[in-house]
């Protein structure tokens, strides 16, 4: 079964799914404010506007980071 990871900010879901992570770091890399593996939640979407947020998922290379 799939794992899913769903972090909410407003009416913006960043949608995480660890089984298809490659650990290539870009979102660490480009909003290490939103993303950071060693805080629980790892993924703080209020830390960071829509729109870089965003941007940002665009650039995952797995496609294991989506919103909605």
């Amino acid at each position: 079964m799939e794992k899913i990871k769903e972090y909410k900010k407003g009416d913006f879901t960043v949608v995480w799914k660890p089984n298809k992570c490659i650990h290539a770091g870009e979102c660490v890399k480009r909003l290490p404010e939103v993303y950071n593996p060693n805080d629980r939640p790892w993924i703080k979407p209020e830390n960071a506007s829509t729109q870089a947020l965003k941007k940002q998922i665009d650039a995952c290379p797995s496609g294991a980071l989506t919103y909605k």
